[in-house]
C-alpha cells in the first residue's frame, strides 16, 4: 500500500464518502474529540477497536482509555474503528489506508496500536484492520518501522489464538499499565534497543504478557504438554489491578457522536467488579475484586458529565449497578439534582432477587420502556448448578410488582446448553415465560409482551466452567426448535442466538496459539464481521478447518480434566485455580456459594486476606 500523509488521506475520503452507509463514521469531527499537535507529543498511539464506530463509542473502556492517554502532556491517542464492508471496499480500490479519525494520520505512522478484545468474534476484524493499513499480520514480518501492536480486555486472559499477530497484551485494567509502557515506548523511540531487549522491559511491567518469552509444547493427542517461560519474565502474569475506584481516572468530558450509536447516553461507572459468583460468567471473576465509587464522586462526575455533553440520560454502568452500596441515594440526588433539566437515569439491567419496584418507577418515571430480568435457567437446580442465587419466587414478585405498577413489557434472559442440562430445564423456561406472562393477564394487564431470549452456554477462561465442553450443535438446535414450538403464544417473543457463531465462538474462547494460522486463513478467504449475523461466512471457517487439518470439535466440544494444562495457565486472573476447581465441584452438587460481600470469604484468591468478614460502607 502506498504511503499517504494525512492530507492526502482526508482529501481522498472526502471525496465518495457521501457513496457510503453513514459516512459521520468516518469523520473524526465530534464534540469533545481530542486533537493534539504530532509535532508537540513524544508518543502517538492509535487505540482501534475492532467493529464499527457505533458500536465501540458505546464501550465504555474506549472513552475512559481515550481519555487517559490524551491527559498526558507528551502522549497523543486518536481512535480507529473497522470500516463497514462498503467503506473497505471503496478504501482498498483507492490503495487508502486504514486511518485514525481525528487527525486522518495513517496508522501505520502511529509508534503503538491499541487493540481491545471485547469479543472473540472480533478477532478477524483485528486483521483486516492490520491489512487496510498496510501493517504487516505477523509479529515477525514488522521492522523498525512499523507501530507495536498491543491489545487488553477480557478476551487477553486468554490471547492465544491472536499470537503470532500482537507484540504483547495487557491484561486487567490499564489506568495505570497503559502509561508506564507508553512511557517505555518513548524511551524506546529516543535510545533503541534491539526488539528482545525492549520486550523484556515492558515484560516487567505489571499485567503485560509478551507471548514471545513463553514456550509450549504439545502432545501427541494435542493436548498441551508444558508452557515454559524464558529466563528473566514472570513465569506467570498476574493482572493489574486499579485498587481505589474514587482516585482513579475518570472522563467527564467524553466524546459525543454526531450519530446514534448503540448506547447513546452518558456513562457513569459506579463499581467495578462483581462477587456473587456466577459460574458461567468471566466477568465476574476476572473483574474481581468489587470496588465502589463514592457517592460524592459520582455526584461530581455526574454534575461534569452533564455540562460537557449535554444528553438527557445519565446510565448508572457496572456488572450488576443494582448491588451497588448506595444505589438509591446516588440516584435520587442526581434526579434532585439534574431532573429539572429533565435529565434522566438508566440501570443496564435489574436483579430478580434484589428487585424494587420503586426504585424501577424512579428510573423510568417519564416512559415505562420495559424491565429486563435475567434468571438465566428454568428450573431452581439448575440455577443452583450455574450459583444464579434467584428463584421462581423472586422473578414472579418482581413481575407482579411490575405488572401493578403499570409495566407491560419485560424482557427473560436464559442460556441453554448449560452443565448438567436436561429436559425438565428446558421446559422450565417455557413455564417460567408462561407464568409471567399469565400473571400480567390476571392483574388486568393489555398488550403484554413477554419477550424470551436464549443464549448458548460458552465455556469461558478462568471460570469454574472453563473445563466443560460446548453442547454440540445438533443438540442445541433441537433445544431451540423446541423452545420455539412451545412458546407460541400472542403474549410471547421468542429469540435466541445463532448456534454457528457461538460454536465458534467456543472454539477460541478455549483455543490456543495453534488457531493463528486458521484465523488467518479465514480472514484472507473473506471473514470479516463473523459477529453480526448478515456477514458471517461459516462455509469459510468450515473450509479453513478442512484445509488446515484441525478440528473444531477438539476445541469446543472436548472436556477437559484439572490436571490438563489449559492454554491461559500461564496468565492469572488473581482468582485461583483451587477455588475455580471448588466451585466446579459443588456445581455438579448444586451446591451454592454465598456472595462474600453479605458473608464470609470464600476464598478465591482475590484479596490478601481470607476468611474475613467483609464490611460493606455506605
Amino acid at each position: 500500500m502506498s504511503k499517504f500523509t494525512a492530507a492526502e488521506v482526508r482529501r481522498q475520503v472526502e471525496r465518495f464518502l457521501p457513496k457510503v452507509l453513514k459516512p459521520s463514521r468516518y469523520l473524526g469531527s465530534e464534540w469533545n474529540a481530542i486533537r493534539k499537535d504530532w509535532e508537540q507529543t513524544e508518543v502517538h498511539m492509535a487505540f482501534a477497536f475492532p467493529d464499527v464506530y457505533e458500536v465501540g463509542m458505546s464501550h465504555l473502556g474506549t472513552r475512559i482509555l481515550y481519555h487517559l492517554v490524551n491527559s498526558y502532556p507528551e502522549f497523543l491517542c486518536e481512535r480507529a474503528f473497522t470500516p463497514w464492508v462498503d467503506m473497505e471496499e471503496m478504501m482498498r480500490e483507492r490503495n487508502i489506508p486504514l486511518y485514525a479519525l481525528e487527525s486522518f494520520q495513517p496508522l501505520q505512522e502511529f509508534d503503538v496500536v491499541g487493540f481491545t478484545l471485547q469479543y472473540e468474534m472480533s478477532y478477524t476484524n483485528i486483521l483486516s484492520m492490520l491489512d487496510l493499513a498496510g501493517i504487516p499480520l505477523r509479529t515477525e514480518e514488522r521492522g523498525a518501522d512499523d507501530p507495536w501492536i498491543i491489545a487488553g480486555g477480557p478476551c487477553a486472559f486468554n490471547p492465544e489464538p491472536l499470537v503470532g499477530f500482537i507484540d504483547f497484551f495487557l491484561l486487567g485494567e490499564s489506568e495505570e499499565q497503559l502509561p508506564e509502557v507508553l512511557r517505555l515506548i518513548a524511551e524506546q523511540k529516543k535510545n533503541p534497543l534491539p526488539r528482545k531487549e525492549f520486550l523484556v522491559k515492558v515484560a516487567q511491567v505489571q499485567g503485560v504478557y509478551v507471548p514471545d518469552f513463553y514456550h509450549v509444547t504439545y502432545k501427541a493427542d494435542g493436548r498441551i504438554e508444558k508452557i515454559e517461560a524464558e529466563a528473566g519474565v514472570p513465569a506467570a502474569v498476574e493482572k493489574a489491578i486499579v485498587p481505589n475506584l474514587d482516585q482513579a481516572f475518570f472522563p467527564t468530558n467524553p466524546v459525543v457522536p454526531y450519530m446514534e450509536i448503540v448506547h447513546d447516553r452518558m456513562m457513569l461507572e459506579v463499581m467495578r467488579g462483581c462477587s456473587r459468583g456466577c459460574r458461567f460468567c468471566q466477568a465476574g471473576m476476572i473483574y474481581r475484586p468489587v470496588r465502589e465509587r463514592s457517592v460524592e464522586t459520582l455526584l461530581k462526575q455526574t454534575e461534569e458529565l452533564v455540562r460537557s455533553t449535554g444528553y438527557d440520560e445519565i446510565a448508572l454502568t457496572s456488572l450488576s449497578s443494582g448491588d451497588y452500596t448506595c444505589i438509591q441515594p446516588v440516584i435520587q440526588a442526581i434526579l434532585e439534582q439534574h431532573g429539572p433539566a429533565r435529565v434522566g437515569v438508566s440501570l443496564p439491567s435489574l436483579r430478580v432477587d434484589s428487585f424494587d419496584v420503586d426504585l424501577a418507577e424512579t428510573v423510568q418515571k417519564t416512559r415505562k420502556s420495559g424491565l429486563t430480568f435475567a434468571p438465566e435457567a428454568g428450573t431452581q437446580r439448575l440455577r443452583d448448578v450455574i450459583n444464579k442465587g434467584v428463584s421462581e419466587e423472586n422473578l414472579l414478585n418482581a413481575a407482579e410488582a411490575a405488572f401493578k405498577k403499570g409495566w407491560s413489557t419485560i424482557k427473560l434472559y436464559f442460556m441453554v446448553g448449560l452443565p448438567t442440562e436436561t429436559q425438565e430445564d428446558i421446559d422450565g423456561i417455557v413455564d417460567l415465560a408462561k407464568k409471567v406472562a399469565n400473571l400480567g393477564t390476571k392483574l388486568g394487564r393489555r398488550n403484554i409482551t413477554v419477550t424470551i431470549s436464549t443464549s448458548i452456554f460458552v465455556p469461558k477462561a478462568h471460570t469454574p466452567f472453563q473445563w466443560e465442553p460446548q453442547e454440540s450443535k445438533a443438540s442445541v438446535e433441537l433445544k431451540q426448535r423446541y423452545l420455539r414450538e412451545k412458546l407460541r403464544d400472542r403474549r410471547l417473543k421468542y429469540n435466541y442466538h445463532d448456534v454457528k457463531t457461538s460454536y465458534l465462538e467456543a472454539v477460541f474462547a478455549k483455543g490456543d496459539r495453534r488457531l493463528a494460522p486458521l484465523l488467518e486463513w479465514a480472514y484472507r478467504h473473506g471473514a470479516r464481521f463473523d459477529g453480526w449475523s448478515e456477514q458471517f461466512r461459516e462455509d469459510v471457517w468450515m473450509e479453513a478447518f478442512k484445509e488446515l487439518g484441525m478440528d473444531p470439535h477438539f476445541y469446543a466440544n472436548r472436556a477437559m480434566d484439572y490436571d490438563d494444562i489449559l492454554p491461559w495457565e500461564h496468565l492469572e486472573s488473581g482468582v485461583t485455580k483451587q477455588f475455580l476447581v471448588q466451585e466446579h465441584h459443588r456445581a455438579l452438587q448444586e451446591a451454592k456459594t454465598i456472595d462474600c460481600r453479605y458473608d464470609v470469604c470464600t476464598g478465591c484468591g482475590i484479596c490478601p486476606g481470607r476468611g474475613v468478614q467483609i464490611e460493606l460502607k455506605g
